[in-house]
């Protein structure tokens, strides 16, 4: 095989082995069948008509599945990247179906090139700087935006807003049009879905093995969507006043280029094109390290970042909106049996036959039971385990959770991802601008240096060990200092001051002269600053400066050599 071949043709497909097709064509199948409902009511929740939702299915998870770096996830229209469009989107509303399905592939597009961009600059390591708390506060929050926003759906009541306010305050003004028939129809939906995703070891398990109780599960809304259509067939519901989605349009998604709007509409859409690149990036990452980690595989965030940025790309130009890997269809797809991305391709020919032979069959579903499917599906998302542990393990984490989450019902999505970043960075600095400063002694007669707090140790009349444990910058050095004429005072007898520079990773210009003027200050006084374990990248930077050309001092390369050489004199 030629070089330029082997750089087109994927490694799984390369090595593919045969025997793995059969679990892969089923894992595909199943997944497929199952996430027809979900995609058009992401579609629907995204403000777009519910055939988008299998748009999204196509195109996007071809590329994915060729490109991306995650053996087994599902790539495909998810409910956080559904509301963020629809969203960012609602000021194109009210100017035509077709605008706004072109505002969605724009959005989608301009997705992909940040992504994309991000990949080619090897940005991978942002992942690591949003915390667990602001990436699951914000799902919370926007997973209750999400259970809200659906209720014009169960209601048949025009609820609209970006903020759990808005949502709340149009219920409210326009409760006069609820349709009663259509809020049957949704309860009992959901109150369906909700007992057999919660509830199913009753439900099921009483009188099925575990196995058939758990594809009944997986089968129920599959079957519900059937039935929902044959008694809407049967009831005539659309004549009644209830909504359907009708007719589907048959055929695949066709190539079309992006509403390019003016730059200034442009330049609007841009914060949200970089906030939803970071979530998909961020939820997409979260799901393939998992699994990769299960698995034995290697996972690597800046070709994630490139395969996810091709992939809403590419759809962006095929009528998708933005498209992220799905924690619930991606499980749904390894628990199937699915080992290669073949699955997904198989998942595609699914929602290919069902733009071609389905279409029709369809018309009759109610909207309602997309609206009840959405929200049983959301309840999930919304994460107060993370909460209880935060706030028992890491309450700075804790208060990122909420800040996340309040943010964004109050505010919205956008502002409430930027607010939980926001008390994030500032929880970061805090820590950082408090580090620990223990005073140390030695234990025994090794040549171990432990907290005089938490050990019984040995200490020196005329030395003063202090340990720094935290890498010394602008926003901590202040506090460092007071912390160590603090331990002077405590220990006024000590002539010699020995830093233990072991946890010191880095020394800033502001840190660097916080020490010199320490120097000077104890050298009034008659007394020496040493350093000991200073780290070669660390000597590097400091080595020629003023703060050891003229420190009063040793830098001695363990602190047993500081303590022997002080206590001999």
């Amino acid at each position: 095989m030629s070089s330029i071949a082997a750089r087109l043709i994927p490694t799984w497909l390369r090595q593919y082995q045969l025997a793995t097709l059969p679990t892969d064509v089923i894992a595909g199948l199943v997944v497929g069948v199952l996430v027809i409902p979900q995609s058009l009511g992401y579609a629907v929740l995204a403000g777009l008509p519910p055939v988008y939702g299998l748009y999204a299915a196509i195109v996007p998870v071809i590329v994915y599945a060729w490109l991306g770096s995650s053996n087994v996830q599902a790539v495909g229209p998810v409910a956080i990247t559904a509301i963020m469009t629809a969203s960012s989107l609602l000021p194109y509303a009210d100017k035509g179906a077709e605008q706004y399905a072109l505002m969605a592939s724009l959005l989608a597009f301009m997705v992909g090139a940040l992504l994309w961009v991000a990949g080619r600059l090897k940005l991978g390591w942002i992942m690591q700087f949003i915390s667990r708390g602001v990436s699951a506060g914000f799902v919370s929050g926007a997973a209750v935006l999400i259970f809200v926003s659906q209720l014009k759906y169960l209601t048949a009541i025009p609820v609209a807003g970006s903020s759990l306010i808005g949502y709340l305050s149009s219920l409210q003004m326009y409760m006069r049009q609820l349709h009663p028939l259509t809020l049957l129809i949704g309860v009992i939906a959901f109150a369906l879905l909700v007992a057999n995703r919660y509830a199913s070891k009753w439900v099921w398990r009483t009188w099925l093995s575990a196995s058939s109780a758990k594809w009944a599960e997986r089968l129920f809304p599959l079957i519900l969507l059937g039935v929902a259509i044959i008694l809407s067939m049967a009831l005539h519901w659309s004549a009644l006043g209830v909504a359907t989605i009708g007719s589907i349009p048959q055929g695949l998604p066709s190539f079309t280029l992006p509403h390019l709007p003016d730059v200034q509409e442009a330049l609007k859409l841009l914060p949200t094109a970089g906030l939803m690149a970071l979530i998909v990036f961020v939820s997409s990452s979260s799901v393939a390290s998992t699994y990769a980690r299960l698995r034995g595989e290697h996972f690597d965030a800046n070709r994630e970042l490139t395969g996810l940025g091709l992939a809403n790309l590419s759809g962006g130009l095929f009528q998708s909106f933005a498209v992220a890997g799905g924690f619930s269809r991606t499980a749904i797809n390894v628990d199937s049996g699915a080992k290669t991305p073949m699955a997904s391709l198989v998942t595609v020919v699914v929602m290919i036959a069902a733009l071609i032979a389905f279409g029709n069959a369809l018309a009759p579903l109610p909207y309602a039971l997309l609206g009840a499917t959405i929200m049983a599906s959301i309840i999930g998302l919304i994460d107060i385990d993370t909460l209880k542990s935060a706030w028992q393990r890491d309450r700075l984490d804790a208060a990122s959770f909420i800040a996340a989450f309040a943010g964004v019902l109050i505010f919205g999505l956008n502002t409430g991802l930027v607010i939980g970043l926001m008390v994030s960075f500032a929880s970061l600095i805090w820590q950082s601008s408090k580090p620990h400063v223990a005073i140390v002694g030695q234990l025994g007669g090794t040549g171990h240096f432990r907290n005089i707090n938490r050990h019984d140790v040995v200490t020196f009349d005329n030395l003063l060990l202090l340990r720094i444990d935290e890498s010394l910058f602008f926003g901590n050095s202040e506090s460092v200092h007071l912390r160590i004429l603090k331990a002077l005072q405590q220990y006024p007898e000590a002539r010699e001051l020995i830093l233990i520079m072991s946890a010191v990773n880095h020394i800033d210009l502001t840190a660097q002269e916080m020490l010199s003027t320490l120097n000077k200050e104890l050298a009034q006084q008659h007394k020496r600053l040493h350093f000991s374990f200073v780290k070669g990248p660390v000597m590097d930077v400091i080595g020629h400066t003023p703060l050891i050309t003229e420190l009063s001092g040793q830098v001695y390369l363990s602190t047993l050599d500081a303590v022997n050489s002080l206590t001999a004199r």
